[in-house]
Formats: C-alpha cells, sequence, structure tokens
C-alpha cells in the first residue's frame, strides 16, 4: 500500500493536468465536468454521453461505499462498533440523507460544512502521524510485498480509489469565483498534498499493527491511534477518521446532479433533471434521484462490488479524457486557443500519455481478474453467490445508458431543438 500510493500519484497528476487545462477556459465557468470538455472536444454527443455515463456509475456506487465507511467509522467513535447489520444499514442511511439536506440547502452550506470537517481531519492526521512516526516497529514492514509482484499490482485498483474523485472539483464550475484561474490552480498542490498524507498515513498503520489485523478492522486507523495515544487523544482520531470518509460523502454527493444539468441542457436527459430551485439554487430533483440510487445500492449490500464498478468506471472516463485532451488542438484549436493556463506543449503531451497509459494498465488489471472469474464461475454459479463481474456490470450499465441516449436524441430532434451550448462553442 505504502508503495502503491506513491506509483499512483504520478498517474493521477498527469490525469489532473487535462481537468486543469479544460478548466482555464471558458468551459470552466459551466458545471458538467468531463461531459462537458469531451463534447465541445469532439462535437457531438455520443463519446460524452458514455463518459458521464460511466461517471454515474462510479460516483453512484462510491457513494455508497462511503456510507458504509462512515457508519462504521460513526459507531466505533460512539462506542457501538460491536452493532448490528441493521444498525450500520441504518446509520449509513442517516448519513447520505443528512448530505442530502446540506446540498439541498445550497453550494455555500456545503463549502461551509466541507471546511470545517476538512480543519478537524487535518488536526486529527496530525495527532495521529507525529507520535506515531516514533513507534513504528519496522519488522511490520516485512515482506514488504506481503504477496509478491501479483499482489502489488492487484492492490492498485482499489487502492485507486483513494485518489478518484479529485476531478469532481469540475463539477463546481461555475458555482465558484473566478473559477477558471482558480480551479485549475488547486489540482497539483491538492494531490500532492494528498500523498504525502496518504504516505505517511499508511507508514504509521503499518508499522504500528500487522497489515493482517488492519485488513480485519471496520476501523483500522482508530485501531492504529489507540495503541499509543491517550483516550481522548485516540477518540479524535476516530473523530478525524469520521470526517475523512464524511467530507469524501459530501464531495461525491455533488457531481450526479451537476452533469444532469448538462445532459438536461443538451437535450438528453429529461429537463426535470437539470432544474434549479429558485431559492437555494441547487438541483434539488437531480440530488433526490442521486441519493435514491445511491441508498438501493446501498440495501443491495453489494458494497464491495460498488466499489470495483466505481474504479473500474472512472478508470475509463480518466482514459477518455485524456485522450480528448491529447486531441483537443486538432479537433477545437479555437477552444484550444482560450485557455488561460500556462502548461508548455510538451508538458501537456507527456502527461495525456502518461495518463492513458496509465489508465489502460489498471483498466487491463481488473478485466484480467474479471476474465480470471469468468473461466473458473459459470453466470448461474456468480449469480447465486453475488459475484458478477465489474465487466458484465459496466456491459449492462452501457446497456441501458445506450437505450437513454437513443431515446434522448430522438426526444431532441422531435422538438427541433440543438443542443445551444454546442452550437455556442462552435462558433467561438
Amino acid at each position: 500500500m505504502i508503495l502503491g500510493y506513491l506509483v499512483l500519484s504520478p498517474a493521477i497528476l498527469a490525469t489532473s493536468v487535462a481537468y486543469s487545462f479544460f478548466l482555464s477556459t471558458p468551459l470552466g465557468r459551466d458545471p458538467g465536468g468531463e461531459y462537458t470538455h469531451v463534447s465541445r472536444t469532439f462535437g457531438g454527443h455520443g463519446l460524452a454521453f458514455v463518459g458521464v455515463w460511466l461517471k454515474a456509475i462510479s460516483y453512484l456506487g462510491a457513494l455508497a461505499f462511503l456510507a458504509q465507511a462512515f457508519a462504521d467509522y460513526l459507531l466505533e467513535l460512539i462506542g457501538a462498533g460491536d452493532a448490528g447489520a441493521g444498525a450500520r444499514q441504518a446509520v449509513a442511511l442517516a448519513g447520505l440523507a443528512f448530505f442530502f439536506g446540506i446540498h439541498v440547502l445550497g453550494i455555500r452550506w456545503f463549502g461551509r460544512i466541507q471546511v470545517a470537517m476538512c480543519a478537524v481531519l487535518g488536526l486529527s492526521i496530525v495527532v495521529l502521524v507525529v507520535p506515531g512516526l516514533f513507534v513504528i516497529r519496522p519488522e511490520n514492514y516485512r515482506p514488504f510485498f506481503t504477496h509478491g509482484r501479483s499482489g502489488f499490482v492487484a492492490a492498485l485498483p482499489p487502492l485507486f480509489f483513494a485518489y478518484a474523485g479529485f476531478e469532481s472539483l469540475a463539477q463546481a464550475a461555475g458555482e465558484v469565483k473566478d473559477s477558471t484561474s482558480r480551479l485549475p490552480a488547486i489540482f497539483l498542490r491538492g494531490i500532492a498534498a494528498t500523498t504525502v498524507v496518504y504516505l505517511l498515513m499508511s507508514a504509521v498503520a503499518f508499522g504500528t499493527l500487522p497489515g493482517e489485523r488492519l485488513g480485519r478492522s471496520a476501523a483500522p486507523m482508530a485501531e492504529v491511534g489507540a495503541v499509543y495515544l491517550p483516550v481522548g487523544a485516540a477518540w479524535f482520531v476516530t473523530l478525524g477518521a469520521v470526517m475523512a470518509v464524511a467530507t469524501s460523502l459530501n464531495v461525491t454527493m455533488l457531481a450526479p446532479s451537476r452533469v444532469g444539468i448538462m445532459l438536461a441542457r443538451d437535450g438528453l436527459a429529461p429537463a426535470w433533471l437539470g432544474a434549479i430551485a429558485p431559492r437555494t439554487g441547487t438541483p434539488v430533483l437531480g440530488l433526490g434521484l442521486t441519493l435514491a440510487v445511491s441508498a438501493l445500492l446501498l440495501l443491495s449490500g453489494q458494497l464491495a462490488l460498488a466499489l470495483n464498478i466505481a474504479v473500474f468506471a472512472l478508470v475509463l472516463l480518466y482514459f477518455l479524457h485524456s485522450l480528448a485532451f491529447l486531441l483537443l488542438p486538432r479537433l477545437n484549436p479555437a477552444l484550444f486557443r482560450q485557455a488561460t493556463i500556462a502548461i508548455p506543449p510538451s508538458v501537456q503531451r507527456i502527461a495525456a500519455a502518461v495518463s492513458l497509459l496509465s489508465m489502460g494498465a489498471i483498466v487491463a488489471v481488473q478485466v484480467a481478474g474479471d476474465v480470471r472469474t469468468l473461466r473458473t464461475l459459470d453466470f448461474g454459479e456468480r449469480l447465486a453467490r453475488r459475484s458478477l463481474t465489474t465487466l458484465e456490470l459496466c456491459l449492462l450499465w452501457s446497456a441501458v445508458g445506450a437505450v437513454l441516449y437513443a431515446f434522448g436524441r430522438r426526444q431532441a430532434r422531435g422538438g427541433g431543438a440543438p443542443a445551444p451550448a454546442l452550437e455556442s462553442q462552435k462558433e467561438a
């Protein structure tokens, strides 16, 4: 895990270059993220819809997984770590409902809550890491590659989830002052700082307790802090762990509804999905749909599968976005020239290439694992064990998306209205 965070960091940094560049153009004033970027690069909706459909399933799966993690740590915090599955599920659903309520109130409340939780999180990391560096037992690091090279490679996709979601910042475009200048500058600093935090926390965690014990724990960082911290400080570290999950849950709730706004504008989704409540300025109906689907995924009990789907879909999305970035100068030179961020062309091409290769490699690792499962178990066995592969579920999700896309395009043609945002970008 320690080395995995370090290996994945350059791939994430390279992938973030494309987001920084697109956000520095006039597109940085509109929500929609990858959908807006890809559609305006290729001058069409089909490929962009594939990307946004992948984003939807990834964020909805991540919401379900994070809600359960939030419940695990919150119950640990209040001394109810031995609560049953029903209680954990109820707390997870309450967590989803709470952050739904925050988002309905408005983007300002989302920001205030996020800043407050991040402050508590940052302080708790200091409390955990600084004294933890002095109690590390080097023998806990041996063997460093517990399951060899294949184990290390297999660990990269789930570890990727820790970085995944950084691009949700792009969904705040249009809701941030001076977004085209402020948002691009955040990516590099934020990802670099995150990498340092992950390295320090994992070094302390695995240096304090054996990996096998950490793997069995529902709240591993709380267990680590309890080894060498006094009771009050250990409780505060657990609170920080709650904040770590809560900040991710808060941001993940934001993205799907903002994508829905752009889909509705381009005639690919019902108008109600992009409706903005006049009083709060938020897409309440879109947020409600996000809450409903993520709650259903949570109740299904397939959280490990939800995590795998989230990682698989996001990696594919990053690949598609980096491809759009690489082709932008050729396909939409007018938009390319409007970028205000100063990134040398050689750095742009290198970043796009590194991202494409890295994301392609992670996809290959996951597909190889799915192929092994497909060869080992037939469909009936996989269905009985509730262990369908992410590849199968993504294909099913893509088929549903294809039907909805065809229906949306037929409606748009029937109305005779072109997508105004796309047309205006072509004229620019």
